[in-house]
C-alpha cells in the first residue's frame, strides 16, 4: 500500500470515527425531546386471541429515561410501552435505545408521568449501515468505487432536488421532471465510473433508448388496459395525480437494472474487440447475443425480488388475519409486479439495443484506426 493511500484509508477511519461519535451525541441538534432508556422491566404479558382466532401475546414495559436535550435536559421520566410478540406495528425497547418522546405539563410546569413514546432515534444505524457501504464499495471498485460514491451523491442531490422543484411547482409535467433526472443519471453515473471512453457512450444511448422504449410500452399498455389490475391504495393520501406518480416510479425504477444491462453489455464487448481487434463483427454479434442470454434471466430475478421483497410482512400480515390469497395478492402485489414487468421488459429490449448500438461504435473505431 503506497503512502497516498495510507493517508487516504486514515483520513476515511478517521472521518468514521468522528461521524459515529456525533450521531451518537448529537441530541442538541434536534427539536424533538429525545430520552434515552436506563432501565427496561417487563411488567405484564397477556395472550390474546382475535375474531379470526389467531394467537398473539401482549407485553407491557415500564421504562425509566433521562432526557439528553432541552430545557428539561437531565430530568428522569417514567415511559411505557405495550408490544406483541409478531412486532407488526410496535416494538420491545431496550437499555441505550434513544427515544423520541412527546412532554407534556400541568399547570405548574411539571412533567406529566409517563410520557409517550413517538419515534425511536435511528440515525446512527444509518450512518453504520452508510459506512459498510462506502468501504465495501472502496475495497472492491477502489478507484471506481470512488467514483460510484460520488456520482451516487449527486444522483441522491439530483432526485432530492427534482422531488422538490415538482412539489413547489404544480405546473410542472412530472414524467418531463423523470425524463431529465433519467438523463442526468444516466451521464453522470456512468461517466464518473467508466469515463469519457466509446464503451462509456455505448452505454449512455443504450440505457436511454431502453428505458424511453420501455415507458413507452408500459404506458401503452396500462393505457389500453385503463389500469384494470392495478390497486393504488397504498397512494391514496397523494394530493397528485396517482397513476402519473406510479409511471414516474416506474421511470427510476427500471433505470439501474437497464443500465446495469448497458454498461456490461458494451464492456463486454469492447473487452472482446480490444483483446482481438481482428475480430470479425459478426462474431462479436454472436458473443453479444450469449451475453445477452446469460444476463438476461439473472437480472429479471433480481428486479423481481427487490420489487417482490418490500411486501413480504405485509401477505405475512394479511394472511395472518385470514383475507383469502387472491385478495392479498391483488391487494400488495399488483402495483409491484407491474413494475417488476417493466422493468422485465426494459431489460429485455436492452439487450438487442446495446448489442447493436455498441457494434456501431465499434465499427466507428475499426473504421478510424
Amino acid at each position: 500500500m503506497t503512502r497516498k493511500q495510507v493517508i487516504f484509508y486514515g483520513a476515511l477511519v478517521a472521518c468514521f470515527i468522528a461521524s459515529m461519535l456525533f450521531v451518537n451525541h448529537n441530541y442538541s441538534f434536534y427539536d424533538r425531546p429525545i430520552a434515552k432508556v436506563v432501565r427496561a422491566t417487563l411488567t405484564e404479558k397477556t395472550n390474546v386471541t382475535d375474531m379470526h382466532h389467531n394467537k398473539d401475546i401482549i407485553y407491557k414495559q415500564q421504562l425509566d429515561a433521562v432526557l439528553q436535550n432541552g430545557e428539561e435536559k437531565g430530568q428522569s421520566i417514567q415511559l411505557t410501552n405495550e408490544y406483541s410478540a409478531s412486532g407488526a406495528f410496535d416494538q420491545e425497547y431496550k437499555v441505550g435505545n434513544a427515544l423520541f418522546v412527546v412532554l407534556e405539563k400541568d399547570t405548574a410546569g411539571k412533567l406529566h408521568s409517563p410520557a409517550v413514546i413517538a419515534d425511536v432515534k435511528r440515525d446512527k444505524y444509518v450512518v453504520l449501515l452508510a459506512w459498510i457501504f462506502i468501504f465495501a464499495l472502496l475495497v472492491v471498485g477502489k478507484r471506481q468505487g470512488m467514483f460510484a460514491i460520488i456520482s451516487f451523491v449527486i444522483n441522491v442531490l439530483l432526485l432530492s432536488l427534482a422531488l422538490d422543484v415538482y412539489v413547489k411547482y404544480s405546473d410542472i409535467h412530472l414524467l418531463v421532471v423523470c425524463g431529465v433526472c433519467i438523463l442526468l443519471f444516466t451521464v453522470i453515473s456512468l461517466l464518473f465510473v467508466s469515463g469519457f471512453t466509446n464503451k462509456t457512450y455505448a452505454a449512455i444511448v443504450a440505457t436511454l433508448l431502453g428505458t424511453f422504449t420501455s415507458l413507452a410500452i408500459t404506458y401503452l399498455v396500462i393505457w389500453l388496459a385503463s389500469g384494470n389490475g392495478l390497486r393504488y391504495e397504498e397512494m391514496q393520501f397523494l394530493t397528485r395525480p396517482y397513476r402519473l406518480v406510479f409511471i414516474g416510479g416506474l421511470f427510476i425504477g427500471s433505470l439501474g437494472a437497464i443500465m446495469d444491462v448497458a454498461i456490461t453489455m458494451s464492456s463486454s464487448l469492447f473487452a472482446l474487440y480490444e483483446r482481438n481487434p481482428a475480430m470479425s463483427v459478426q462474431a462479436l454479434k454472436t458473443s453479444g447475443r450469449d451475453f445477452g442470454r446469460d444476463i438476461m434471466g439473472t437480472i429479471t430475478n433480481i428486479l423481481f425480488f427487490a420489487y417482490i421483497s418490500g411486501s413480504i410482512p405485509m401477505l405475512i400480515l394479511f394472511l395472518r388475519n385470514a383475507s383469502s390469497l387472491g385478495y392479498t395478492l391483488s391487494m400488495n402485489l399488483s402495483l409491484e409486479m407491474a413494475r417488476a414487468l417493466a422493468g422485465g421488459i426494459g431489460i429485455v429490449l436492452t439487450i438487442p439495443i446495446g448489442l447493436y448500438t455498441t457494434l456501431f461504435f465499434i465499427k466507428r473505431k475499426k473504421a478510424s484506426v
